[in-house]
């Protein structure tokens, strides 16, 4: 036997990588993504661990369920989902899914303080005492090798909660009408949860090339009479009601139900295509997924469980950091095999308030949580489940984990001492949160703005949406300034825009391949580029200090260096032939935590639901 035949000892035995951070996230879904973004920019060091190839879960190339949210024209959600979907739009003009998988890991692998895991999945947990994970272990697909990593936080974004093996308290199935007095759920507690979907997407064709489909032998086969597929139209439809699973285990029976998932669809595409009224012969199947879509299985148990009660009463919370506004969209357990009406969708306010007391675990006192799996029953987990909303709660999760290592906190901590640091450091970076103004940086305390066109007074009011009260975006034309006027010479360091990107618009990925030809564009009043100046004392004239070159972002912020009594801005192009429209204009602390002061909320308002 030559040395060559001889297997080197380090072949035989998968090795471990060692890796220590201060936040480990779990799961790289549209939640999972945010929550890392947050706890990376505000500087804490991350990983995120994600056990597909790709980033996104449900909204992946994967699945392609397409990102819903709250009702209402202006009640999209902000932050990084918009930020993360306005990059898209100019990246991404004919909405091709393979693009949008990078838009999302461009986010990730290239993001200061993010380390990031694909086709990694998290398998055990190690604990440091009965109340704190040490350690996760995950097998690394193409590497083949084992990586241990050690946290000092970890939010579980999973949506399946693989860290509930920390013995973390949590929930699976409907809970009775008694528990919590909702008048929506079933007489008896269950098991019982909704399903897993598989979608199809269809391309447009000319009918006059139609050619019959031919099923696999082992699809199902659907009569002309069926309740649901006699009914089913190719334009326009996600198939979402293909769906099973909900009376049985969505992650122990995952293989069968995906395999179930299968059978039908080929089925239903069948009978679809081949139909004698010719309603498919103008659509192809171009893709159909092989990785189910889930919507329920576990949801942990937090120092506050949101329940449909709190959702009917607009979520009105001390402690809000996110928000819903989706319907309490409640899908049979039976779903396909269901006869009646797959889905009930029970009116839900919008906007309602999410707490914070919702997104970390009562009794694992270093663990996070955010999407489908927070603190909540199943009815109010049929509204806060969709992505949109899940975006907003990894946001909100990732910032209080930052927080909680900047001031040595547990998250239970960061609700007693920081709540308002972590809401203000939300709604400075542009995280909506209904009823809460946003406090102005100490700058513009004193500051007079003046604009050549506009109402000026509408950029320095701690608003950046148009409300129901009526708040406005200051609108100008190219060539339009704004002048920030200060009594005296303050430091400039840093420059906080909000843009109108017109909330109005979904922005979402398509249910259906686009037509040949098809292309989405930015916001054509979204500012583009911009000239930032400051008024120079000794040489008498305004000095270009900064400038903005195909800004796509709504939340811009751009770092000024020195000090002056006036600054200004000079719009020189939008994204379309549109007015520029702003929400906010002012010059604040480079370093946010500045502003920020410390306060205890009062015991008393939380005492009730809270543990010490």
């Amino acid at each position: 036997m030559t040395t060559t035949d001889r297997p080197d000892a380090s072949l035989r035995t998968p090795a471990t990588d060692h890796q220590r951070y201060e936040v480990c996230v779990v799961g790289g879904g549209i939640a999972g993504l945010c929550a890392a973004l947050s706890a990376a920019r505000h500087g804490a060091r991350t990983v995120l661990i994600q056990d597909r190839a790709v980033l996104g879960g449900n909204a992946s190339s994967e699945v392609r369920m397409w990102i819903c949210g709250a009702h209402g024209s202006d009640h999209k959600e902000t932050g990084i989902l918009e930020e993360l979907q306005l990059e898209n739009l100019y990246r991404n003009p004919g909405m091709s899914y393979a693009i949008w998988d990078t838009v999302l890991y461009e986010k990730a692998r290239y993001q200061d303080n993010l380390t990031l895991l694909l086709s990694t999945a998290v398998v055990s947990l190690t604990m440091a005492d009965q109340a704190r994970i040490a350690s996760v272990r995950a097998w690394h697909l193409t590497r083949q090798c084992w990586i241990e990593v050690s946290a000092t936080l970890f939010a579980d974004c999973s949506g399946d909660s693989i860290l509930r093996y920390s013995g973390a308290a949590f929930r699976w199935g409907r809970e009775s009408t008694a528990e919590f007095g909702e008048a929506h759920a079933p007489p008896s507690a269950d098991r019982k949860t909704m399903g897993n979907s598989l979608l199809m997407q269809l391309r447009s064709c000319d009918p006059q090339d139609h050619v019959p489909f031919i099923a696999p032998e082992w699809a199902e086969v659907f009569g002309a009479d069926h309740p649901r597929v006699a009914q089913a139209q190719p334009a326009g439809e996600n198939f979402w009601w293909l769906e099973i699973g909900g009376e049985g285990d969505t992650i122990r029976d995952a293989d069968a139900i995906r395999d179930e998932l299968l059978r039908i669809a080929y089925g239903v595409w069948s009978s679809i295509k081949n139909h004698p009224d010719g309603r498919g012969h103008a659509w192809q199947l171009e893709w159909i997924g092989m990785l189910p879509g889930k919507r329920e299985n576990v949801r942990y148990e937090g120092d506050h469980i949101l329940t449909q009660n709190d959702i009917e009463e607009c979520g009105i919370f001390p402690d809000l950091v996110a928000h819903g506004g989706w319907s309490m969209d409640d899908h049979h357990p039976a779903a396909f095999r269901h006869p009646g009406a797959p889905t009930i969708f029970h009116p839900a306010p919008s906007p309602y308030g999410i707490p914070y007391r919702c997104l970390y675990s009562r009794d694992i006192d270093n663990l996070f949580c955010a999407g489908r799996n927070i603190s909540c029953t199943h009815l109010a987990m049929s509204s806060t489940r969709v992505m949109a909303t899940c975006a907003t709660l990894g946001q909100a999760v990732g910032t209080a984990a930052a927080l909680a290592i900047r001031h040595a906190q547990s998250p239970r901590g960061i609700l007693h001492h920081h709540l308002w640091e972590l809401q203000n450091t939300l709604l400075d970076d542009d995280q909506w949160l209904p009823d809460r103004q946003r406090t102005l940086p100490p700058q513009m305390l004193g500051a007079a703005l003046t604009a050549t066109h506009g109402e000026v007074q509408l950029l320095s009011r701690g608003c950046d949406r148009r409300t129901a009260s009526g708040h406005q975006a200051w609108s100008g034309p190219v060539g339009a300034q704004i002048t920030i006027s200060f009594p005296d010479e303050v430091a400039l360091q840093r420059l906080r825009l909000v843009c109108d990107s017109q909330l109005h618009r979904a922005k979402r990925m398509p249910c259906s391949i686009p037509r040949p030809g098809h292309h989405e564009s930015l916001p054509p009043c979204l500012l583009r580029d911009a000239r930032i100046e400051r008024w120079d004392e000794a040489g008498g004239g305004w000095r270009e200090i900064a400038c903005l070159r195909s800004n796509r972002r709504r939340l811009v912020q751009l770092a000024l260096p020195g000090r002056a009594r006036q600054v200004r801005l000079t719009i020189l192009s939008t994204w379309g032939d549109a007015p520029c429209r702003l929400f906010s204009c002012e010059i604040g602390l480079a370093d946010r935590r500045e502003a920020h002061r410390i306060i205890d909320w009062p015991a008393t308002k939380l005492a009730a639901a809270t543990p010490a």
